[in-house]
């Protein structure tokens, strides 16, 4: 019997929302209920599991396909895509919620989207809804699960940096190359265009990136891009000093910078340096305030 392979691999999930009067609906559904179902499926192979909160989309930002939930921080120890291939039955079906792929911009929003009452949700398989699509027409996200390495491939500025260099303004995004643009072509863009746009600005503190290991789960996206700032501020003018920079790519998907649709071309996300939630260590349950 085949044995799943050590395969220390890195996986982000972006987490949109659809509006802010689901946001505590979300969150309930995530702590509540998700947490300690995910933790139930992958404790044993799983190192580090956590949640990091979104940033408030800066001025501008919106063009990038900002989402404006949480990043969700995977470090697995075997592929998840190998453990699937063995012969095996989950105990419990994860609560999986149509609601939630609403309330995460997922699928539409018929206007009745309300509060969890269980046995009576429509329950999707988690992988099934992890692979939601989104629609552009239809102002929905697709649900990004990308997988990358454990550590970053290549570092375009700002190594040495360190804790005591100060807290950093973080913007982290994917993005997806045209159909028929390969990955080669498009890598060229991003490393010659894109990145030194930025990072030629004393305003940009870090860059690194990374490919996206797409064979782990067909991801759509190709490359991880993270750039830290001090301040939002710093954010905005350092893009709007590189949309005058960037060379529009003869394949490009927009007139305006950055020239990729947003959430299906390019999506991303503001953090600060730490996770609100180390779901491994310190998840203690739902416990609400008084």
């Amino acid at each position: 019997m085949k044995r799943p392979d050590f395969y220390p691999v890195r996986s982000l999930i972006y987490v949109d929302l659809a509006h802010e009067d689901y946001r505590i609906k979300l969150e309930n559904w995530l702590y509540r209920y998700h947490i300690p179902d995910s933790i139930s499926q992958f404790g044993p192979y799983v190192s580090k599991y956590a949640f990091y909160q979104a940033l408030p989309t800066p001025p501008g930002g919106e063009r990038f396909g900002t989402v404006r939930m949480q990043m969700t921080e995977h470090y697995w120890l075997a592929n998840p895509n190998d453990i699937r291939e063995f012969v095996h039955h989950k105990a419990l079906t994860e609560f999986f919620p149509k609601d939630v792929l609403v309330w995460q911009n997922n699928i539409p929003d018929e206007g009745k989207s309300h509060l969890i009452e269980k046995g009576k949700e429509e329950n999707f398989e988690g992988d099934d809804a992890r692979s939601t699509k989104g629609n552009e027409e239809l102002g929905t996200v697709p649900f990004i699960f990308a997988f990358v390495p454990v550590w970053w491939e290549e570092d375009f500025k700002g190594e040495g940096r360190t804790v005591e260099d100060g807290p950093n303004y973080r913007w982290q995004f994917v993005v997806r190359y045209p159909e028929g643009i390969s990955q080669e072509e498009g890598d060229k863009w991003i490393k010659e265009e894109l990145i030194p746009a930025y990072t030629e600005q004393d305003e940009c503190l870090r860059c690194l990136s990374s490919r996206i290991i797409k064979e782990v789960n067909n991801c759509e996206f190709d490359r991880l891009v993270e750039m830290w700032f001090p301040c939002q501020s710093a954010w905005v003018t350092a893009t709007e000093n590189a949309s005058k920079k960037v060379a529009k790519p003869a394949w490009a998907e927009t007139q305006d910078f950055p020239y990729l649709k947003k959430s299906s071309g390019i999506s991303g996300i503001f953090l600060s340096d730490i996770a609100r939630s180390d779901n491994m260590t310190s998840y203690h349950g739902y416990i609400t305030m008084r």
